[in-house]
C-alpha cells in the first residue's frame, strides 16, 4: 500500500435482532457494522470493492492496499459476528452487508462490487439474489424475513479463493470415524482417513463410502439439533424464555483431499490444512464448525437446511460474475470454482480465472496476489466501471 493512501473506518447503522447472538453488550447496543476503507489520496474513486465473509475480520484484508493502488476503494467489511460464528445466522449477515452497501452509496460510490472471499461465497451470491428478487421469509433456525429487508443490490460479484457453501465445506471435512459424538477418540477404523490401511491413495469405493458417511453424520447432528430445539422451546420447559443452546462438534478437518491429491486434482500440497496437519487440525478448539448453537447449526452448517449455497443462488444472478481461484489452494480445490462458474447460468457474463500456484491467502506470494488483483481490477474496468 502506498504511503499516501487514505484509510478510514466506516460505521454503518444496522438493525440487530433482540436475541442475544453476540455476548458483547457494547457491540449489540451500538447497532453498527464496520468496514475499513482504503483509497488513493485524490479523493474517493467512483467504485468500491467490498470484501465479505460471515465472520472473518477483514478490516486489514491483504487486498485493500492493492485495490487502492489500482484506482479503486478497497472496503474490508465485518459482520456483527466478526471472530465468532457460534450463533451466526446467515440472513443477519445479509442485513449487515445491506447496511454497508447502502452506506457506500450514501458516501457517493457509483459502483459497488461484492467479493466473497473464502467462506464469503456463502453470502455474496445469496445477498445479490435476495436484493434482486427476495424470496426467503423463514430461514432455518430462525432469522429475518428477507422479503421485507429491501437490500440494495450490487453492480457485480466476485468469488475469490472461495468455497460455495459453509455447510458443504463442513460436511466434506466432517470426520465420519466419529460414531459417538461424546467419544471422539473411539474411532471406526473402517472409516478413518488417518488409518494407513485405508490409504492414501484412497480407493474409489472407500471415497464413496466415506462421503456417504460424512453426509449421514451431518444429517444425524441436524436431526438431533432439531429435536433439542423442539424440546427447549416446548411448553413447560424450564427455564422459560430459553430458545437456543450451544454444543461442540468434534472431528471437523478430515477431508480426504488433504491427504490425496488424486481426488479433485490441483497443485495443492498434501498433509496440510490452513491450520497445520489434518490429524491435529481435526480436533483444534478453533476448528471449523467446532462450537455452534442449535439454531446456528441448522442455519449455516446443516447440509440440507442452510440457504448459504452459492450454487443455488448463482443460477439467479443478473450481474457480471467473476471467480478467481488459486491452483495450490489447500482448502478450496479447483473443482469448486469450476462448479460455481457453471452454476452462473443467468449472469450476463461469467469468467473463471485460475492463478497458477496461488495458495489460499497468497502467503509469501506477493507476485501472485498482484496477478490476482490485476485480473480483478481489469475485469471491473471492462465489465463494471463503464
Amino acid at each position: 500500500m502506498r504511503g499516501n493512501d487514505q484509510r478510514n473506518l466506516l460505521g454503518a447503522p444496522a438493525d440487530f435482532s433482540g436475541r442475544v447472538e453476540i455476548y458483547s453488550g457494547v457491540a449489540r447496543l451500538s447497532h453498527t457494522v464496520w468496514a475499513s476503507e482504503v483509497h488513493g489520496s485524490g479523493g474517493r474513486p467512483s467504485a468500491a470493492v467490498m470484501i465479505c465473509h460471515p465472520t472473518a475480520n477483514f478490516l486489514g484484508h491483504y487486498a485493500l492496499g492493492g485495490l487502492a493502488d489500482r484506482g479503486y476503494a478497497g472496503i474490508g467489511f465485518t459482520t456483527r459476528y466478526v471472530g465468532n460464528d457460534t450463533s451466526l445466522i446467515l440472513e443477519n449477515c445479509l442485513l449487515d452487508m445491506g447496511a454497508m452497501v447502502r452506506h457506500l452509496r450514501e458516501l457517493g460510490y457509483e459502483k459497488v462490487v461484492l467479493v466473497g472471499n473464502s467462506g464469503g461465497a456463502s453470502i455474496v451470491p445469496y445477498y445479490q439474489a435476495q436484493a434482486r428478487r427476495p424470496s426467503v421469509s423463514h430461514p432455518a433456525g430462525g432469522g429475518p424475513d428477507l422479503t421485507k429487508a429491501d437490500l440494495p443490490p450490487a453492480d457485480a460479484i466476485v468469488m475469490l479463493n472461495a468455497h460455495p457453501s459453509r455447510a458443504r465445506l463442513s460436511t466434506e471435512w466432517l470426520d465420519p470415524a466419529v460414531s459417538d459424538e461424546l467419544r471422539p477418540f473411539d474411532r471406526d477404523p473402517a472409516l478413518d482417513m488417518f488409518n494407513p490401511e485405508n490409504g492414501p491413495p484412497f480407493a474409489p469405493e472407500f471415497v464413496e463410502r466415506y462421503r456417504a458417511a460424512q453426509l449421514a453424520r451431518n444429517r444425524r447432528i441436524t436431526s438431533w439439533a432439531e429435536a433439542q430445539l423442539r424440546t427447549i422451546t416446548s411448553a413447560g420447559h424450564l427455564p422459560t424464555g430459553l430458545d437456543d443452546m450451544a454444543f461442540v462438534v468434534q472431528g471437523t478437518s478430515a477431508d480426504l483431499r488433504f491427504l490425496d491429491t488424486t481426488i479433485d486434482p490441483s497443485d495443492r500440497e498434501t498433509g496440510t490444512t490452513l491450520w497445520g496437519a489434518p490429524e491435529v487440525a481435526n480436533h483444534l478448539p478453533a476448528g471449523i464448525s467446532r462450537v455452534t448453537t442449535l439454531r446456528s447449526w441448522l442455519n449455516q452448517w446443516s447440509y440440507d437446511r442452510t440457504n448459504g449455497n452459492a450454487l443455488r443462488w448463482l443460477a439467479e444472478i443478473d450481474v457480471p460474475t467473476l471467480i478467481i481461484a488459486g491452483t495450490a489452494d489447500p482448502a478450496v480445490p479447483l473443482i469448486l470454482g469450476r462448479e460455481m462458474r457453471d452454476a452462473a447460468t443467468t449472469a450476463p457474463t461469467v469468467e473463471l480465472v485460475e492463478i497458477q500456484g496461488a495458495t489460499h491467502y497468497f502467503s509469501d506470494q506477493p507476485g501472485l496476489l498482484s496477478e490476482a488483483l490485476d485480473e480483478l481490477t481489469s475485469w471491473i474496468d471492462k465489465k463494471v466501471a463503464d
